[in-house]
């Protein structure tokens, strides 16, 4: 019968438990912060060892969590359906905690402050994303939609449906996102094409595009500080 190692059973300068409550969360590694989500290892494997093997994949980080999909978390000894849910839960957690931080600092000047927003949102993404976010009057941040997934193309993408999302929250601003798999957030005649249909579009109806901002892998690039917008 296979013997399933737990944390508790862990040497004593291997448990994430103790070491937590004593100095505190921050405190433990990234392998140990999963350890004690991971709880249990398998024969042979303690826990903390399937918690690196998870670390040495493809990124050798804890961004292994957003990249690594069910199949292959659960192709790792030690990690089985219910395991791979629950890690790609905690995975989304992060990502909805770090983008509820930052919606506070927000602001329509401040083409930063958005990208920093939305930047793990759409970093991580294997496909274009194109996004509206929606201000009213003051510059508040009314609310965000998806407006289409796939490549960003002028033919595709209706300034028709961006703006019905915009008048429905009374937006006076928008801002349209979308991200770049490469990591490489250099705009493309496409790019290009979108940004100056959809203003165009939307000085017709009072609705001012503010910018058009393209994420990429910790950078970004804001069609507004490049004076691209006329």
């Amino acid at each position: 019968m296979n013997h399933h190692i737990t944390v508790k059973e862990l040497p004593e300068s291997e448990k994430p438990y103790e070491k937590c409550l004593r100095y505190g969360a921050e405190y433990l590694s990234d392998a140990e912060l999963l350890a004690v989500i991971i709880r249990s290892g398998t024969a042979g494997k303690q826990s903390i060892e399937v918690a690196r093997e998870i670390l040495s994949c493809n990124e050798k980080s804890l961004l292994n969590l957003h990249y690594l999909s069910i199949k292959e978390l659960t192709a790792i000894p030690g990690i089985g359906n219910v395991k791979a849910i629950q890690l790609k839960c905690l995975a989304e957690i992060s990502r909805r905690m770090a983008k509820a931080t930052r919606r506070r600092e927000v602001t329509l000047k401040s083409a930063s402050s958005v990208a920093s927003y939305y930047m793990e949102e759409l970093r991580h993404e294997d496909r274009e994303k194109l996004m509206l976010s929606m201000f009213d009057a003051g510059c508040v941040l009314l609310g965000e939609e998806v407006i289409s997934v796939g490549t960003v193309n002028a033919s595709l993408v209706s300034p028709r449906e961006i703006f019905q999302r915009a008048l429905q929250y009374g937006a006076v601003h928008i801002i349209l996102l979308h991200n770049h798999p490469s990591g490489v957030p250099i705009p493309s005649t496409q790019d290009k094409l979108v940004t100056r249909r959809v203003q165009q579009c939307g000085e017709l109806l009072g609705v001012h595009l503010s910018d058009h901002i393209i994420i990429g892998d910790n950078q970004y690039f804001s069609f507004k500080e490049e004076n691209l917008l006329n």
